[in-house]
């Protein structure tokens, strides 16, 4: 078996080959904890946690270490805390918002079946790591002191902008960067900066004396060569964080530590839209992990329906987070669980499952092979299969509850039918029919195979024939009796 990853750096797929076989290094960006976690922001912590769980399984679970930081120290924080505790003092606040928020991550995370990772550093317990390195990047010429500010001097660094593809114009462009008299190029960016009165601050490096605070982009530097090394095997975050966040982390880094690479795969994850929009409180179609697990449009939904969903997009592709989609994730799971949980895992993962996710993580693949077994009436593999990847397999996780509301009353029912409605519209029948048409032209059997059998557990019985003038395959449906 070889696993293969995108690689973000290079724009390619590769074999990946760790640096250490045994001590496999990844570090992924973590929440900043000052509200709930939002749909989009739960992507990356399961696309990297499928990673984790895999990585476990090659080179054993005692062999990897995975990181993923918490953000406690941030300009949303501070004004979090002023909004809910006005009558506490700043740092008081914040440390009551910071510890109540991430108690709140921690559990609507573990809800999606996530594992906790090895590590999960805090940025304010490594403020003296930040210190020591700003103050390295000053000594070598690549960061300078302005106005109580230290700023990473941009030119320092040859291949600035390699990781995003950026020239310096089109970075600057889409940068918004601040407007600074004090900066001597404007793409300098800030690694540590003054405190106001009554927030946060610690004593600064470079000899300023006025006490300060880290700027965002140090704190992940730190923290990652603080538990993973100077260079580590695999760096993960959401593709909105390519530029500039990871770019200046791989700036400060390599500048700091005089290396070629801070990381030597960059992985990131797609978008996450939902119903087809991009998501915005302004468009109404923000929602939250807390609130999906709670009620949302009418229905309190179990997480592991929440993680499925996300299987079924390739994670370096955007994903449209809709109601139907997340109803069938739901559909599915049902009937698989029904059939499995009386049955005892397998002593093994199902190799094909293996190789589909080490295909760069091809979670699609995966649910094609997963139909396959459950087509092949394979109980045991298949419960095999959905524990390895995180899912219980136990029909009693995944009830879904009905949320009523009425004025100023909120009833929940248990909803044990597993679907929304009497069954799929027309449209999604016909697409569904389609696309398995395709596949089929396609040669690719499991795909078709795979459409099949969710039409089948959608109450769809599918009638192949030949047309007498064409020779062409014509698939008719049914609604089963």
């Amino acid at each position: 078996m070889s696993l293969t990853i995108y690689n973000t750096l290079t724009r390619r797929k590769e074999l990946f080959e760790p640096l250490d076989p045994g001590n496999v290094r990844l570090y992924v960006c973590g929440p900043t904890v000052y509200d709930y976690a939002h749909i989009g922001n739960a992507r990356p912590v399961i696309v990297f946690d499928v990673l984790f769980r895999l990585l476990r399984h090659v080179y054993g679970p005692d062999h990897v270490t995975y990181v993923r930081n918490i953000t406690d120290v941030d300009d949303k924080i501070n004004a979090r805390a002023a909004r809910d505790y006005p009558d506490l003092p700043l740092n008081e606040a914040i440390r009551k918002v910071t510890e109540k928020t991430e108690a709140q991550f921690h559990d609507d995370m573990h809800a999606l079946g996530a594992l906790d990772p090895t590590v999960e550093p805090r940025a304010t317990e490594h403020i003296e790591q930040m210190r020591a390195m700003i103050d390295r990047l000053i000594a070598k010429g690549a960061a300078y002191v302005a106005e109580d500010h230290v700023l990473f001097r941009v030119a320092s660094m040859a291949d600035y902008g390699k990781l995003s593809g950026r020239s310096l114009d089109e970075m600057l462009a889409g940068a918004r960067v601040e407007v600074a008299p004090f900066k001597q190029d404007p793409m300098d960016f800030v690694l540590w900066k003054p405190s106001k009165p009554g927030e946060p601050s610690w004593p600064s490096p470079g000899g300023i004396e006025r006490p300060g605070r880290p700027g965002w982009h140090i704190e992940c530097s730190a923290m990652s060569a603080a538990h993973l090394g100077e260079v580590f095997d695999i760096h993960g975050g959401g593709i909105d964080l390519v530029f500039p966040h990871h770019e200046n982390e791989i700036a400060q880094s390599r500048c700091a530590h005089g290396t070629d690479v801070m990381a030597k795969v960059w992985m990131h994850n797609g978008f996450l839209q939902v119903e087809g929009e991009k998501m915005s409180k302004s468009l109404g179609n923000f929602v939250t992990v807390h609130e999906l697990l709670t009620g949302w449009q009418g229905y309190a939904w179990p997480g592991e329906a929440l993680r499925f969903n996300m299987f079924r997009t390739h994670y370096r592709q955007p994903l449209d987070w809709t109601l139907v989609s997340l109803d069938e994730a739901h559909k599915t799971l049902w009937d698989w669980y029904g059939d499995v949980e009386a049955f005892e895992p397998a002593p093994e993962v199902p190799p094909a499952i293996v190789d589909a996710l080490s295909d760069d993580l091809n979670t699609p693949k995966v649910i094609a092979e997963l139909h396959k077994l459950h087509g092949a009436k394979e109980h045991a593999q298949l419960r095999a299969a959905l524990g390895f990847l995180g899912f219980s397999g136990k029909r009693e996780n995944i009830k879904r509850n009905v949320v009523i509301d009425v004025p100023s009353v909120a009833i929940e029912v248990h909803a044990l039918p597993p679907s929304i409605e009497a069954g799929p519209s027309d449209k999604q029948v016909n697409e569904r029919v389609a696309a398995r048409l395709a596949a089929r032209k396609e040669k690719n059997f499991a795909e078709a195979d795979r459409i099949r059998d969710e039409l089948e557990a959608m109450g769809i019985v599918l009638m192949d024939a030949k047309d007498p003038e064409t020779g062409e395959l014509v698939t008719t449906w049914e609604v089963a009796r």
